[in-house]
């Protein structure tokens, strides 16, 4: 028996890879597929099914190009309705494998047709759990996603309660927990940064898993600090449950080089968003005017499909060299299929060609401080909000203005004020500066962000916890 997780930092997930005497099967795949095939291929094994945890909402699976490619079987849990084949299986319905076996646990909460896989061993022991999204290392999932549910919030997670405390909890210590994600991911909001853990210290350490905890409390507990979703999740989920292009198209439309007036023309024609992709200080020394920076090396994904808000946008890369391919790749992991091409030669053939280039005012912590001192600015805080409440800035002048929700609040800034936006390090505030700068706002941005704030005489207030007596 072989058990591999392919974890991916950028959205915080684990796929699995499962094999047993030449027999495979793959739990939440990526969109793209071809990895696992060439993996079964060398280890002359075959697909034989791809097991779904549930909708997922924060990316697209690759099980429908996975099953045209391998002919196997997509097995989701009961309940589930998609516009393509699958197996919806029955509660404890089993599946062999080789010489193993997986057993569907139907585990709603999180969606309806939410299911953990557990394993069954050469031997008949119980061995591991596949949890998707029911259970996390630390956390459990939100009950907020379920596609074209009637069902509350409250009641999803009451579900999630019986699901935990009859199919998860009564299993052994030593059973080892596999969840689809970790750290980083908006599916929860307390996720361990550890990827792989056994159930026993899920039962001591979980808040959720609380032995003496009842009904009401749980829910109570996991809907607290619960912030919108994303507006992508949704979008996501019913890609996941409709079916959607084949990723080998969707990389040869977008892996194609344009020299700048091919670039420059398809823009104008399509009304193409212009997204660079380069570092922050890339983009502040010199963009395409009213292009947009999301960096590929932050959370790129989840930012793009917080703010990028049409999944059909045409979109046109400026990418670090050699990171073309990569960025289409993870453009269509959250479902954003419409990339048309990049920018041949970078930002460097744009200026060779003649054509205009913008720079973004960024000014240090201690500049900030000095014109704080020499006239009352106005500076957006685009943090989140709960980094927003731990500390911030001090001042009638200062302005929670969140990142996640910016295109929602464009309306209550002024465009014929100046503003100053900061994040906690630097990258946020820059997506923030060059969306607000297409817009036409008057934007100044902070390097550094709050870290660097921190060590200015900026008033700052900080947030204590109030003791429970």
């Amino acid at each position: 028996m072989k058990i591999e997780q392919i974890y991916t930092g950028c959205l915080a997930q684990g796929a699995y890879y499962i094999e047993s005497n030449g027999e495979v099967a793959i739990i939440d795949p990526l969109r793209e597929t071809q990895q696992y095939v060439d993996k079964a291929q060398s280890e002359n094994a075959r697909i034989k099914y791809i097991f779904e945890t549930h909708f997922h909402a924060d990316f697209v699976s690759g099980h429908v190009d996975l099953a045209k490619k391998t002919g196997a079987t997509i097995v989701y849990g009961p309940g589930a309705q998609t516009s393509y084949d699958i197996h919806s299986a029955k509660d404890n319905e089993i599946f062999q494998l080789g010489n193993i076996s997986i057993k569907v646990l139907h585990t709603p909460g999180h969606t309806l047709e939410s299911s953990t896989f557990l394993l069954i061993d050469e031997h008949g022991k119980d061995y591991a759990i596949f949890s998707g999204d029911t259970l996390f290392l630390g956390d459990v999932g939100r009950p907020d996603l379920a596609v074209k549910s009637d069902l509350t919030e409250e009641d999803l997670a009451g579900l999630l309660f019986d699901s935990l405390r009859n199919k998860i909890m009564p299993l052994a210590d030593d059973v080892i927990v596999y969840p689809a994600h970790g750290a980083g991911s908006a599916c929860g909001k307390n996720l361990s940064k550890e990827t792989v853990g056994v159930l026993g210290e899920q039962k001591q350490n979980n808040y959720a898993l609380r032995a003496d905890m009842t009904r009401e409390e749980f829910i109570k507990e996991v809907l607290d600090g619960i912030t919108p979703p994303p507006q992508y999740f949704a979008k996501n989920a019913m890609m996941n449950k409709s079916g959607y292009a084949d990723f080998e198209s969707v990389l040869k439309k977008g892996n194609v080089a344009l020299n700048p007036t091919e670039f420059e023309n398809i823009a104008n024609h399509e009304g193409a968003l212009v997204l660079d992709v380069r570092t922050e200080i890339e983009f502040i020394n010199g963009h395409i005017p009213n292009s947009i920076f999301i960096g590929i090396h932050g959370g790129f994904a989840p930012w793009v499909g917080a703010l990028i808000v049409d999944l059909q946008q045409p979109i046109l890369l400026i990418t670090p060299e050699g990171k073309e391919q990569e960025t289409v790749t993870r453009l269509s992991r959250v479902g954003y299929d419409n990339t048309l091409g990049y920018l041949k030669g970078g930002i460097e053939s744009w200026n060779d060609a003649g054509k205009d280039i913008e720079t973004i005012e960024s000014i240090s912590a201690v500049e900030l401080a000095n014109r704080n001192k020499a006239s009352n600015i106005e500076i957006l805080d685009v943090r989140k909000d709960g980094e927003y409440k731990s500390e911030h800035l001090e001042g009638d002048n200062v302005h929670h203005f969140a990142l996640d929700y910016i295109n929602d609040n464009m309306n209550s800034i002024n465009k014929e004020t100046p503003y100053y936006l900061h994040c906690a390090g630097g990258y946020r505030s820059v997506i923030a500066t060059s969306i607000l700068k297409a817009r036409g706002f008057d934007v100044i941005d902070v390097a550094g962000g709050y870290a660097a704030l921190k060590k200015t005489d900026l008033p700052r207030t900080d947030f204590v916890c109030p003791t429970t007596l």
